[in-house]
């Protein structure tokens, strides 16, 4: 566990809107530098009245929330109910599996519940003396200017007038804190919504909590225009998620009936179905979600707000490292914390000035993923690349580094890896036009085509 520091005199309480995951890291993050922190949350406490909306998609942890979560304590309490997934399992119509490792042996990314590890980071929030957290407050206002907010109590229905010194906007993709910052000159800002929504689903337990799929990998059914993934629970379940279109021939309103749901489940995910008790139900009862990035500039207002997390640079779950960037947030800032003390200026000029590229390339890195595992990873001539890349890899591993392997398993900032990725996908495009097989690596001209673009690569 890491230490609590008493706040030192020139200590401040800070305010932290946002109590989800990155908002409670925040909190333990700076109560470790000694400072007071009020936290408010629009929600119920989830820990006692249980998850209130469906946002129940499975998180995928990696190496630089790995980090983030070290550096307050509570990596392993994390680690023992986070189930390893070692690479992805691609399921075709006909059944056939197809498996891609995601890095090098002894690497994996864990799934991990959201609500459950906001559970216990709310715990661990709660047993810090330097924190207070109000849960079932709305913000209704923020006065820029003035450092205030005013907070409406859900529960009694009163609204308060309450002054913050530095106010830290950790409100989420529609955060209201943002949204006061973007009635202000020159504030930069833009939304994107594709054209897929999504579906929470589920693949239930075998007999006896057994999982019914391999339980350490990432299932995937591809299906072009479409595709439906799975991550295992601890309780032998997985949590699926259809990413499907609003609209169209093959689209969410096309499916209006539970025999047109079955109908085109049987189809198109048939080894899936039988897996489902619930489809019909769930597909009904289940919301049928949007999917946006948020990209804004800048990120601070004066010295005195600081946007983090989805408030700054909401992204699609297709990378899964939605949670990871925010979680780095807090990383990146405790580092700047420990460097300029109490600061603020140059921390807040230095923290947006650092994460904004790289929040800019993970948002397109999402993107770019979501159209891989949706129209590629069932191509053969894809799977052929991805073993050539880790043949390169292998032989020359201080200059290459599979662009997935350098932003999941790897703290290089994402600017740089997305960078790296498509310098590197250029080479493969070079390479693979004289690949048709495994063997073909080995040919001498291929041998020394790859040792010419590796003399290139310095």
């Amino acid at each position: 566990m890491a230490d609590i520091v008493a706040p030192a005199a020139e200590s401040e309480a800070l305010t932290v809107m946002g109590g989800g995951l990155v908002g409670s890291l925040l909190a333990l993050y700076l109560a470790q530098h000694g400072h007071a922190v009020e936290m408010f949350e629009r929600r119920p406490d989830i820990r006692k009245s249980g998850p209130v909306e469906a946002r129940s998609i499975n998180l995928a942890l990696s190496d630089r929330g790995w980090r983030a979560l070290e550096g307050v304590g509570i990596a392993e309490a994390v680690r023992d109910v986070a189930i390893a997934m070692h690479g992805r399992i691609m399921h075709s119509v006909q059944g056939q599996l197809t498996y891609q490792p995601y890095g090098q042996e002894g690497q994996s990314i864990y799934s991990v519940s959201r609500a459950g590890l906001n559970r216990r980071m709310l715990d661990l929030v709660e047993q810090n003396p330097l924190i207070e957290v109000a849960f079932n407050q709305q913000c209704q206002r923020v006065d820029l200017r003035a450092h205030t907010l005013e907070m409406l109590d859900i529960d009694s229905g009163q609204s308060r007038t309450v002054s913050f010194s530095r106010l830290f906007g950790v409100d989420g993709a529609y955060s209201a804190v943002r949204g006061a910052m973007q009635r202000t000159d020159r504030f930069n800002y833009s939304q994107h919504y594709l054209n897929y929504g999504y579906k929470e689903l589920t693949i239930a337990a075998a007999p006896e909590g057994q999982w019914a799929l391999e339980k350490h990998a990432l299932h995937i059914w591809p299906r072009g225009q479409y595709m439906m993934i799975a991550l295992p629970n601890l309780d032998g379940s997985f949590n699926c998620t259809l990413f499907f279109p609003f609209e169209g021939p093959v689209s969410f309103e096309m499916l209006q009936t539970p025999a047109q749901v079955r109908t085109f489940f049987e189809e198109v995910f048939p080894d899936a179905v039988p897996l489902m008790p619930e489809l019909e139900t769930e597909f009904f009862e289940n919301p049928t979600s949007s999917l946006v990035t948020v990209r804004c500039y800048p990120w601070t207002y004066h010295d005195a707000v600081l946007l983090l997390g989805d408030a700054a640079h909401a992204i699609v779950p297709f990378y899964g490292q939605g949670m990871n960037a925010g979680f780095e947030d807090c990383t990146v800032l405790h580092e700047l914390l420990t460097r300029y003390g109490h600061d603020w200026t140059s921390i807040f000029r230095e923290f947006q000035q650092e994460r904004k590229p790289n929040a800019d390339a993970m948002a397109d890195l999402a993107v770019y993923n979501f159209e891989e595992m949706r129209d590629r990873v069932a191509d053969p001539r894809f799977l052929l690349q991805k073993k050539i890349e880790s043949k390169i890899s292998a032989q020359y591993p201080d200059k290459w580094l599979p662009l997935y392997s350098q932003v999941t398993f790897s703290h290089l900032p994402y600017a740089e890896a997305w960078a790296n990725g498509q310098a590197q996908d250029q080479i493969m495009q070079r390479l693979m036009a004289h690949i048709q097989s495994e063997e073909d690596y080995q040919h001498p001209e291929v041998q020394q085509m790859v040792a010419a673009e590796m003399a290139r690569r310095g």
